[in-house]
């Protein structure tokens, strides 16, 4: 039984069958555009699954089902679970069937979202106490949160075998922009049917996009260009031969070492930290942003999604460009612009949490702090990394990364939610007693986290990509 599940997941065979040699270059154009378009929208779909939570998160309290603190460690499980599987599927994904890998997880997360909401409506009928729905919804996030450790490192490594070094800069950006375009669907989407069905139904949207996710996976990304009767990627780009010589060779034993080798770099784990502290800003704002405009800005539920969204879609413009213009402006070298946007996002955040309650003021802040996360995810989050390693340790490299971002994304909710929670006053407002929020010191937390982030790659200034 094991060996089926071991041998469905591996990674694709080449196809005994081979494409013509006047078809070829047609059909690698066609096969890798369409692997482009499904890791990207399929990861997309992937994010609605992930942040749905932080959309009902007000509605959730005002109701009373569960307090910000709970909240809080509910969504550091699912950071917590992202964080550790991030590590572990980062280093499976490097010998597996990116389609599969990738399709699973989302199954999973997508029926995590269908139990939130069934849990919901459910508990209100069946008599069950608050304590006991707090620890099912917990375990069943972070079972989300593990689920959705699944979707990037294969979306990745497909993008790795079937784009050339040239060019992965310009594509990865493109793809980074799948964050963002699946934060705006769920802001705006997800909102939505909240604002009109209630919170549970939010959950169930966010199931139906997964099941589409799942489709657009399965029918349109596909494993490597060799398993579709193809070269190798080295081979159809035209890379050094001896590199394409070790690349095409290279056994599972081969593949170990390469990635024991990441495991002792230094230089992965400087990017790792950076992306850690650029994950805590990115995840204060994502997770207590609605919360915050409504608490201490005065918007409504409606107008703080709103703005949340400007964020997510101003980051589809950071992503898609940061790629291109470091591959083409900075051949290849992501320092300075990293530096450039990190100092960026820090400002934004400052504006933000400081600059008052005008629409305008925060509309900008959020399409400043949307560029400028969108190019650090990009960044920090992965490239930087993928770029010091050879391609056949793309996913460890990502699962270092990886577990570092999350968890200290992880630590940042749970330390937000205490923060908020802690300094929550009664006053008497208009005749009538009236909780007040003070998201002071979380703010200083969240600004000292963005400085840190993105002093750490200065580190890295002279390093190079690494022979390992």
């Amino acid at each position: 039984m094991l060996n089926h599940i071991l041998n469905f997941y591996r990674t694709s065979r080449p196809s005994e069958k081979k494409v013509s040699a006047e078809k070829t270059e047609k059909t690698y154009k066609r096969l890798r555009m369409s692997t482009f378009i499904a890791a990207t929208l399929g990861y997309s779909l992937y994010y609605v699954c992930r942040t749905s939570l932080n959309v009902v998160k007000q509605p959730i309290i005002d109701s009373g089902f569960l307090d910000a603190g709970q909240l809080g460690i509910i969504g550091s499980c699912l950071l917590a679970a992202y964080a550790i599987g991030k590590f572990v599927n980062g280093f499976l994904a490097d010998y597996c069937n990116a389609r599969r890998f990738m399709a699973t997880g989302l199954i999973i997360s997508a029926l995590a979202n269908l139990t939130m909401g069934i849990l919901g409506v459910w508990s209100g009928y069946a008599g069950i106490t608050g304590m006991t729905i707090f620890i099912v919804l917990a375990i069943v996030w972070a079972l989300n949160g593990w689920s959705q450790s699944m979707g990037v490192p294969p979306a990745i490594i497909s993008l790795s075998r079937w784009f050339p070094l040239s060019e992965r800069g310009s594509y990865y950006g493109f793809f980074s922009a799948s964050h963002n375009f699946g934060e705006g669907l769920s802001y705006l989407c997800v909102g939505l049917i909240v604002t009109v069905a209630g919170w549970q139904w939010g959950f169930f949207g966010s199931a139906l996009a997964g099941a589409l996710g799942v489709a657009t996976i399965l029918l349109f990304l596909h494993d490597t260009p060799e398993s579709e009767g193809l070269p190798s990627i080295e081979v159809l780009s035209g890379e050094r031969q001896n590199e394409a010589k070790s690349e095409d060779t290279a056994d599972a034993s081969e593949v170990r070492r390469i990635q024991k080798a990441v495991l002792r770099s230094p230089g992965v784990w400087i990017l790792a930290a950076a992306s850690a502290f650029m994950y805590i800003s990115r995840y204060a704002v994502n997770g207590w942003g609605v919360l915050f405009l409504q608490k201490i800005k005065g918007f409504d539920l409606a107008t703080a999604t709103v703005l949340l969204s400007v964020n997510a879609w101003c980051g589809v413009v950071g992503t898609v460009v940061s790629g291109w213009f470091s591959d083409k402006l900075f051949h290849g070298d992501r320092k300075i612009p990293a530096l450039i946007f990190g100092v960026l996002n820090t400002i934004a955040l400052v504006i933000f949490l400081y600059g008052g309650n005008g629409l305008f003021i925060n509309i900008l802040a959020m399409i400043l702090f949307g560029i400028a996360i969108g190019v650090l995810i990009c960044f920090l989050g992965g490239l930087m990394a993928v770029d010091l390693v050879p391609r056949k340790a793309s996913g460890a490299a990502l699962g270092i990364v990886g577990i570092a971002s999350y968890a200290a994304a992880a630590l940042q909710d749970i330390i937000s939610g205490q923060l908020i929670d802690k300094n929550i006053t009664e006053q008497m407002i208009d005749g009538q007693m009236a909780q007040v929020y003070d998201f002071g010191p979380a703010s200083v937390f969240w600004i000292g986290a963005s400085i840190i982030s993105f002093l750490l790659p200065i580190l890295n200034w002279n390093r190079k990509q690494e022979d390992i």
